[in-house]
């Protein structure tokens, strides 16, 4: 049965210093949830918060309304999955899966169905009797969360679990984690600094800086809609272009701001005023090269990648700002080449000082 998780002003310290600022979340019942950000934001602490392996400095985690500071990592229901595969080199990969059944007290009798139940959901039957220096990176990896799933827990938590996997590898494994969540069903979280992972995994991701939480909703929620600056930059590949600005008027319905000499009015008002510096965002699968939409600048583009399905160009405004184009499909430009670049004036977004989004 899936299983909820809140956090009440959860907080960690290490002697004087602060890390997890009083964070408050919900996790409902059987949710894919995603903590990502950058190294050093607190998101693998609070994962091991609540796992047991890190004591709370200040506020309550509960599972299922039950408070769970006191309560030891082995009593919570919890299984977790690490990014180093930590499986036992002198056992086979069956005694993988049984052995912390069998240190549990399981009979044998109950310890194989178990174990067959896991090799057959992560399709590992074959490899039972193998080693783990016989398997390869994404077959350990395999076995390591399927020493998660024999012990049926309320809750799994991953910790960057794909990080030592090639390309091709995590891309096999986040679809194989996602249809895992879909067949059993419990509630998972995540934790990575790969915003793709969060993006094409998550029920809802969790956007953690400096231990505190950015913002929290459904992936295209805040890759349309972030709250900051950070969030927005953070948050979709390649990175958001982020422009100089200057807000001109503010009208009722709409708004004009000034970006590389250009006077463009957006279908919205601003909560800003005439004269004030602000941030332009717009992420580079936004721009065109074609006469459509509201034109922002002439570039000199400076470097041409050309993906196949996708032609990135990297180039330069006229006051010498740097801006990134994704263009689909295969597009004749020449590096050198001035180009003219235009907008959807809806798409675009437009941040304060503070980096707030306004």
């Amino acid at each position: 049965m899936a299983t909820s998780v809140v956090l009440q002003k959860v907080e960690k310290r290490y002697g004087s210093l602060d890390v997890i600022h009083g964070i408050d979340l919900t996790i409902d019942p059987g949710e894919f949830v995603v903590f990502v950000g950058p190294s050093g934001c607190g998101k693998s602490t609070l994962l091991r918060m609540i796992a047991g392996l890190e004591e709370i400095s200040g506020g309550t985690l509960l599972l299922d309304n039950e408070r769970m500071n006191e309560v030891a990592p082995a009593k919570r229901g919890i299984a977790m999955v690490f990014q180093s595969y930590a499986l036992y080199p002198h056992m086979s990969v069956y005694k993988n899966l049984a052995f912390g059944l069998e240190t549990a007290g399981y009979k044998k009798a109950e310890v194989e169905p178990k174990v067959r139940r896991a090799a057959e959901i992560l399709q590992i039957e074959k490899l039972l009797e193998r080693k783990p220096k016989a398997l390869s990176g994404g077959q350990r990896q395999r076995v390591a969360i399927g020493r998660a799933i024999v012990r049926e827990p309320r809750i799994f938590l991953f910790d960057e679990p794909l990080s030592n996997l090639d390309a091709e590898l995590r891309v096999q494994m986040r679809v194989e984690i996602s249809r895992l969540h879909g067949s059993l069903g419990n509630t998972m979280i995540y934790v990575t600094h790969d915003q793709v992972e969060a993006m094409t995994m998550a029920d809802k991701i969790v956007v953690l800086n400096s231990g505190r939480i950015e913002q929290v909703g459904a992936p295209l929620d805040l890759y349309n809609n972030p709250a900051n600056r950070f969030v927005a930059g953070f948050i979709g590949s390649p990175k958001m272009n982020f422009l100089k600005a200057k807000i001109e008027q503010v009208n009722d319905a709409d708004t004009v701001i000034n970006v590389c000499g250009t006077s463009i009015r957006l279908p919205r008002r601003l909560k800003g005023a005439a004269g004030q510096d602000v941030t332009f965002g717009i992420r580079p699968e936004h721009l065109t090269v074609a006469a459509d939409g509201a034109e922002l600048a002439t570039v000199n583009v400076d470097l041409v990648e050309n993906l196949g399905g996708a032609t990135m160009l990297y180039s330069t405004t006229p006051d010498g700002q740097q801006l990134t184009i994704a263009l689909d499909g295969q597009q004749k430009v020449e590096r050198g080449a001035n180009v003219k670049t235009s907008f959807d004036p809806a798409r675009c977004h437009v941040f304060d000082a503070s980096g707030a989004t306004i």
